[in-house]
């Protein structure tokens, strides 16, 4: 994962709203949900949901699905841990880790 697509992630979940309903589609697993159902959850008038469901897409964090006149929202799994990946990959690269507490005391 590139720096750049690393801190539009970060910066889209970096708002109340959005961590919330990115929260929501987590979840809500693979099935994920209809934009009226979420909308319903974060008691948010639809033009809001809809900016903040663009944005989340727009930085791969969330997918849509048109099934005949339902969106349905989903959480992007592999975005999503690729993110995590690329927060965690380089722990410690530079230092050196603590031992872990059960290692520690044996």
């Amino acid at each position: 994962m590139k720096l750049e697509k690393a801190a539009a992630q970060l910066e889209a979940l970096g708002n109340p709203t959005r961590l919330q309903l990115y929260r929501i589609l987590v979840r809500a697993g693979d099935d994920g949900l209809a934009v009226g159902s979420v909308q319903g959850r974060l008691d948010i008038p639809s033009s809001t949901l809809s900016h903040h469901l663009k944005r989340l897409v727009d930085t791969g964090l969330v997918t849509q699905e048109r099934q005949a006149t339902t969106l349905i929202c989903r959480a992007n799994y592999p975005g999503m841990n690729a993110l995590i990946g690329y927060l965690a990959d380089e722990c410690c690269a530079d230092a050196i880790c603590a031992p872990a507490v059960g290692k520690a005391l044996a």
